[in-house]
């Protein structure tokens, strides 16, 4: 009897440990494999087996802190191995003569086709395949000693641009397999350490991926605000002029904006920069929802999936699984750190190149005479900050806290403790900074008398505070529709209906 096997190639698009293709190939006559381009297979999340397990192990509960979620990663045993390569000699006994014409009828569609306008079209800065997710996974541990070692590369300029070793496009769109990604950091961990085992932070990059699949599991409503059961109601504004200002990078911030050019020219931006464009979105300046930004990120990241996507964007607006909101990133002072010359910005805002370090993170500030010298004037050729960060970021980090105190209140939650930015924390909180000496990302407590400052031990890692940018005199911006503001005190009473 003839056996004709079809292989579905959804969200494994590899030849190694794809133990699907193994089976369909697997004393087949013939194989026919199929790809079907849709965004809907492409982003949605696929419970496996070893989530359910996580959620037995956790009295069949989904764990919604990471902390918890290592803890019972920690009681599991190890994923399987990766299954062996499929071989040109497997596929050769499996292969069936096709018509001429099919390319022409089930070949990839170009660009044009799929109806994108290529006009401004740069080239590709990341390669798809299998063949490059291998060769970029070989970069990625060639500095074997600093990668058994978890050592965390400082962050500067040249760390926010796509490199040949970044692999989170591949592992969406599954090039490269977590299980191979996984195994070969254990093997080479366990060769360098003598065969100890290597610690969780090591697999940082999975294990988040990992979460986040697990906490959107049984949860249909994961990528919305209502309906969410572990989503926070905010009531937060309608905007879509400042959306649109956000999204095209027109916000009038160098920094937020460089952020937004990068991803819209190449398809990714590094962590921490997602980080910075997510908080001036949600909590930090706009308070715009976090499923605008998501939706905007779904359509431009390479990596976009739809359990990450979802469950960073909730975690940075402080809507679920992370409640310090009194930790945010400045759009000013957050660049200045990270790459104090302002290569970065210029790179991606070719308009500003002609400013100097001073004020290329704040050139509202620059004279008249350095905005005619870098042919630039700010509101002609750049535009003028579209809020006044300082005023605004504080009075959301109060909308915030009131927003938890009556959740606290309405349900018995504690949940205050994790996020202490009460008034009355103020006097020992600013002793603190003062005592760990006040660098430039924490609040100076002679500029900002009301909002707490979270002392070190408090800081969660890779979250930087308000610093003291100097911000030009701009009315806090006003919602057109919808204003989430006038509406707060309404929805209040209704928030721990839904928490």
């Amino acid at each position: 009897m003839v056996l004709n096997s079809v292989h579905w190639f959804r969200k494994g698009l590899r030849l190694h440990d794809n133990p699907a293709l193994q089976g369909a190939l697997s004393g087949a006559d013939t194989v026919r494999c199929v790809y079907i381009l849709d965004p809907w297979f492409a982003g949605s999340s696929n419970i496996r087996i070893n989530r359910w397990r996580i959620i037995e192990v956790n009295g069949n509960k989904t764990p919604l802190t990471y902390k918890r979620f290592q803890t019972i990663i920690k009681r599991l045993e190890l994923p399987k191995a990766p299954v062996n390569t499929v071989t040109l000699d497997q596929m050769e006994k499996c292969t069936r003569y096709i018509q001429e014409n099919h390319d022409e009828k089930y070949g990839i569609p170009s660009l044009e086709e799929l109806g994108f306008d290529t006009s401004e079209l740069g080239p590709a800065v990341w390669q798809g395949g299998e063949t490059e997710a291998l060769a970029r996974l070989c970069k990625h541990l060639e500095r074997k000693a600093s990668v058994a070692n978890n050592a965390m590369p400082k962050l500067n300029a040249d760390s926010l641009l796509s490199n040949a070793t970044g692999l989170s496009p591949y592992l969406r769109f599954g090039c490269l397999s977590c299980r191979t990604f996984y195994y070969t950091l254990l093997q080479l961990y366990r060769m360098i350490k003598k065969h100890s085992n290597p610690p969780l932070s090591l697999y940082g990059q999975l294990l988040w991926r990992e979460f986040f699949y697990t906490a959107a599991t049984s949860n249909p409503n994961f990528d919305r605000m209502e309906g969410n059961p572990i989503c926070i109601q905010i009531p937060w504004d309608t905007n879509q002029q400042a959306l649109t200002k956000w999204a095209d990078g027109q916000t009038g911030f160098p920094w937020i904006d460089a952020i937004m050019k990068q991803l819209r020219q190449e398809g990714w931006i590094h962590h921490l920069a997602r980080h910075a464009v997510a908080c001036f979105l949600t909590r930090g300046d706009l308070w715009i929802s976090w499923e605008e930004g998501m939706k905007v990120f779904d359509e431009m990241l390479l990596d976009a999936d739809f359990s990450v996507n979802a469950g960073s964007w909730m975690w940075l607006s402080c809507s679920a699984l992370f409640q310090q909101f009194c930790h945010f990133y400045c759009p000013v002072g957050f660049g200045k750190r990270t790459d104090p010359n302002g290569d970065y910005v210029r790179r991606y805002l070719s308009v500003l190149q002609g400013y100097p370090a001073e004020y290329i993170y704040e050139p509202w500030n620059a004279p008249i005479e350095v905005q005619k010298a870098a042919k630039c004037i700010v509101g002609i050729h750049y535009p003028r900050p579209m809020i006044n960060h300082v005023e605004t970021s504080r009075l959301n980090i109060e909308r915030m806290k009131q927003i938890y105190q009556q959740l606290s209140h309405n349900k018995g939650l504690c949940l205050l403790p994790a996020a202490p930015c009460c008034a009355a924390d103020h006097r020992s909180s600013a002793a603190k900074s003062v005592e760990h000496g006040n660098r430039a990302g924490f609040i100076s407590p002679k500029r900002v008398e009301t909002v707490g400052i979270m002392g070190k031990r408090d800081k969660p890692e890779d979250t930087e505070i308000e610093d003291e940018c100097r911000q030009a005199k701009i009315p806090c911006l006003q919602s057109p529709v919808g204003d989430g503001r006038n509406k707060q005190k309404l929805m209040l009473s209704d928030l721990s209906h839904h928490f």
